[in-house]
């Protein structure tokens, strides 16, 4: 009976793990956290602070309905105007002050491009010409000449730019983006009308000054 027992703790003696004691685990308090405790922590929040934040809340919703509303109206216009066929000319013409609308590469039809780009040349050797005519008559009236055609000089130069650009070049620049036979139709005839008035003011007959109306002639 005796070797009987002892062979079990021979083979623990031998490397094999003895039996693991039970862990005791610590008995948790039984007194919970809450509210009530002495050492509870307490929160205020201020009302005028939760008010500020509801204001600030409404105010950003009734901006962004007002947003919106901008938007749709905007897209609306934009639809309306799409639809009418109307073009919308944003001004990008010269870079450096855009004044007027000016694109031929984009907007107009390649077969139609060098045409365009005449027509505009001829429209920048207009605008220098009358220029230049300024200032052949600031010379002339500096060497004595009479200070009415400096002042005819100078309402040709400020109403001829704009005046030739808005009744021959726009409308040919139009009907050319658009195909429309009623703008070729008021390009032609505004056109010859501009070579008829150029026409005269190279010959300068002696009709108005003396054949100093418009250029001056020794």
């Amino acid at each position: 009976m005796r070797t009987d027992r002892l062979i079990p703790r021979r083979r623990w003696l031998n490397g094999a793990a003895a039996p693991k004691s039970k862990s005791r685990v610590p008995p948790v308090s039984s007194d919970h956290l809450g509210f009530g405790q002495k050492h509870d922590a307490t929160v205020d929040i201020p009302l005028d602070t939760m008010n500020d934040s509801k204001q600030k809340a409404k105010e950003l919703a009734t901006w962004e309905a007002d947003l919106k509303k901008r938007e749709k109206d905007i897209k609306r216009r934009e639809d309306s105007v799409a639809k009418a066929g109307v073009p919308v000319d944003d001004r990008n013409w010269p870079p450096f002050f855009p004044i007027i609308h000016h694109d031929i590469a984009n907007e107009i039809p390649i077969h139609a491009q060098r045409l365009q780009y005449l027509a505009f040349a001829s429209w920048l050797g207009i605008v220098l010409c009358l220029f230049f005519n300024v200032i052949a008559i600031i010379v002339c009236w500096i060497r004595g000449g009479g200070v009415k055609i400096f002042l005819l000089a100078t309402i040709y130069a400020l109403m001829g730019c704009p005046l030739s650009y808005v009744l021959w070049y726009r409308p040919l620049y139009r009907a050319m983006r658009t195909d429309s036979a009623l703008k070729f139709g008021w390009f032609f005839l505004f056109y010859m009308l501009h070579i008829g008035f150029c026409i005269f003011a190279a010959i300068a007959p002696p009709i108005v000054f003396n054949g100093k109306s418009l250029t001056y002639s020794t």
